[in-house]
């Protein structure tokens, strides 16, 4: 671990490990217009939403790391107090690359990036059309942190009306896969929402885990589980009584598989399958040769943890006490 004050180091240097540590960010593609009316197009990754009643948004167009000047983003927000905040996603991305080149404010980026413009319905600056999720936004408030090179300029927004495109939603929801967002990491790096890369972890809403504290020694000091494993059984609202797991375990210990390999071997088919209940069937099997082999117990209820099926991962743990 090595520990750094901005003091320390250079302003570049700081600038690359915070943004390497704090990623990865989404990027809002900000649509302007000057006070002449001259279109202005920029990607920010100092970006999130941050409350939805009213709806608020904000990101950072921090002064030029290179000699401390204002954004054209900056300057038009100030001026209009109206822009339009876009997603990026991954059929955009190196257009949006593009359109961050620090081009001449008399420069139109959506020409220079070959994106299409297309009027809001509210706010003046024009949506991009490619963006299946528009926002046009009222700046509520700038706040700005500094006047050296990197300084934050922070824009608060309100968001006035959202469009999105019905592709992207499924069940009332933006689906990861539809969208297939695109965020920022340090240096050259970005990260594609899409794919193996999106998984879920249920929220706990009303439920209440009995936390890592309830967890007995056996399963804490598994070498099998891992500490994402352990935060899944202490997510649990009740720990299985003695009653519940022998009810369970009679449901599955007269269950008979064709074991065309030997028993070990068929096991660690069926884990490559995730088929938890099959392996909890032949461990229960080898567990009768020789009750040394926990082992296929906790790799069992690995493998309903990661199937969201806590109740059989706790009852099938429970049997290794």
């Amino acid at each position: 671990m090595i520990h750094i004050e901005p003091k320390d180091v250079t302003v570049p240097e700081f600038h690359k490990l915070l943004l390497g540590g704090v990623a990865p960010r989404p990027i809002a593609l900000v649509s302007t217009l000057s006070k002449e009316g001259k279109r202005n197009l920029s990607p920010f990754s100092f970006f999130n939403a941050f409350g939805a009643n009213p709806p608020i948004i904000a990101f950072s167009a921090a002064r030029k790391g290179r000699d401390g000047s204002l954004k054209d983003t900056y300057k038009n927000l100030v001026n209009t107090k109206q822009c339009v905040v876009q997603a990026v996603t991954f059929s955009m991305v190196e257009q949006i690359s593009l359109a961050s080149s620090e081009y001449s404010p008399n420069v139109d980026e959506f020409i220079k990036s070959g994106l299409t413009p297309i009027e809001s319905d509210i706010v003046k600056p024009y949506r991009v059309k490619e963006s299946p999720f528009q926002m046009e936004c009222i700046l509520k408030d700038m706040n700005s942190y500094g006047k050296k090179g990197g300084s934050a300029n922070l824009a608060v927004c309100e968001v006035v009306k959202l469009h999105v495109k019905k592709d992207v939603i499924k069940d009332g929801v933006i689906e990861p896969n539809l969208i297939d967002l695109v965020a920022r990491m340090s240096a050259n790096y970005y990260c594609r929402a899409n794919g193996e890369s999106v998984f879920i972890v249920e929220k706990p809403g009303k439920t209440i885990g009995v936390g890592f504290d309830k967890l007995p020694d056996f399963i804490k000091t598994s070498e099998i589980y891992s500490a994402n494993d352990l935060a899944k059984f202490a997510g649990i609202s009740k720990i299985p009584s003695k009653d519940e797991v022998q009810k369970f375990i009679d449901e599955y210990k007269n269950e008979e598989i064709d074991f065309k390999l030997p028993k070990e071997e068929t096991f660690f088919e069926y884990r490559v399958l995730n088929d938890y209940k099959k392996m909890l069937i032949i461990a229960l099997k080898i567990l009768k040769r020789n009750n040394q082999e926990t082992k296929y117990l906790e790799y069992t209820a690995k493998a309903a943890l990661h199937k969201g099926d806590k109740e059989f991962a706790w009852k099938t743990a429970l049997l290794v006490k």
